[in-house]
């Protein structure tokens, strides 16, 4: 496999609340370069920073969602550190993280979809991990992320036999969480998902993010989370919530 990029670096676009980095190399199945990992967290401290933005998709072009990391270049001291640190950023990213899975994700790339909060797939959509036949240890990240979430025994068919699951084992084991028929039905689900969690009040949708996460890795502050509980009782947003509530309309958040 040639080390040489091909296609184009990954893509922010920002509108309005909505942020979606994308995958721009179709033609050798999104692999990422390890000139992508850094540009990619540099994405997640845009989107961080902004906000404005309460949610975040990852897409990518052509057939597959994303091969993971240029085999090829695999072996350089720090390569699984900065894959292992792009993912770990994913999961404590501030806004909900949408991973758009329309066709194959294949190693380090099935944890960062697993790093999202939420993970919509297509019928074509598969998934491997062959690091046991590459001879590559897994990160400690990943390998949390796929024992807490998808229980040791799953882990173990994934990591260890490198077993490869097709859209419907993935749904049954809980790494998807919604299944479409084709790429265009989940184009318009990952678009309608995004503008509902939108348009929901961002001090209580990102503070239950932020503190179920912290919750499941067993590090909650209770005192920030009595902290974020006290400004979302006093807010704006709540009032306004209740308000429409009873005028049975849309609210409209400010986030304040």
């Amino acid at each position: 496999m040639s080390e040489t990029p091909q296609g184009q670096a990954p893509e922010l676009v920002i509108d309005g609340h909505i942020a979606v980095i994308t995958l721009r190399r179709p033609e050798v199945a999104n692999r990422l370069e390890r000139e992508d990992l850094d540009l990619m967290r540099g994405y997640l401290e845009t989107v961080n920073a902004d906000s404005q933005i309460r949610v975040l998709r990852l897409e990518g072009q052509g057939r597959h969602f994303c091969s993971g990391f240029n085999i090829g270049r695999l072996g350089g001291a720090d390569v699984g550190e900065r894959f292992e640190a792009l993912a770990n950023a994913w999961e404590k990213a501030r806004p909900v993280t949408i991973a758009v899975l329309h066709g194959g994700a294949y190693g380090g790339a099935t944890d960062l979809a697993l790093a999202c909060d939420f993970r919509f797939g297509a019928a074509a959509t598969e998934m491997s991990v062959p690091a046991a036949r590459l001879g590559l240890l897994f990160y400690r990240g990943g390998m949390e992320r796929y024992v807490t979430r998808l229980g040791l025994a799953t882990a173990k068919r994934v990591l260890l036999m490198a077993d490869k699951f097709n859209a419907a084992e993935m749904l049954a084991c809980g790494y998807l969480d919604r299944l479409e028929d084709n790429p265009e039905a989940l184009r318009a689900l990952a678009q309608r998902w995004s503008a509902e969690l939108a348009g929901m009040a961002p001090l209580a949708l990102l503070g239950m993010k932020k503190h179920m996460n912290r919750i499941a890795r067993g590090e909650l502050d209770t005192v920030e989370l009595a902290r974020d509980i006290a400004a979302a009782d006093a807010s704006d947003d709540l009032r306004e919530g209740a308000l429409a509530w009873r005028e049975k309309r849309a609210p409209r958040f400010n986030g304040r």
